[in-house]
């Protein structure tokens, strides 16, 4: 595996439901942490939702790996946010034996 470049430092996010005193709940977005990543595309498109154009582009980011249970390693529905952009995690896995990387496929939407 080639050394990645992680020359983006982006904050994951972890979701969190709190009461609404109504019976249901409300999610906020709860910041865990900054890390350095390197952010490659993968594919793209745009579709119709709900009568709103939306632009999808899937990335792959790479960071430096975390222990299992550490707040600073991405899990599946987390997210990244740089900026305004927001990258839902899909996935997280290990791209190779020495575990010095986590890969975590990325979704980026937004408005067409």
């Amino acid at each position: 595996m080639r050394q990645p470049q992680l020359n983006r430092r982006m904050l994951l996010e972890s979701v969190t439901r709190n009461s609404d005193g109504a019976g249901g709940f409300v999610e906020s977005w709860v910041a865990l942490g900054h890390v350095w990543a390197e952010v490659k595309p993968r594919s793209g498109g745009e579709r119709d939702r709900e009568d709103v154009g939306v632009s999808r582009l899937d990335v792959k980011v790479t960071v430096r790996a975390a222990p299992v249970g550490s707040s600073q390693r991405p899990n599946a529905g987390q997210r990244f946010r740089e900026g305004s952009r927001i990258y839902r995690i899909m996935a997280v896995t290990e791209p190779d034996i020495s575990g010095r990387y986590l890969t975590c496929l990325a979704r980026e939407e937004v408005a067409a």
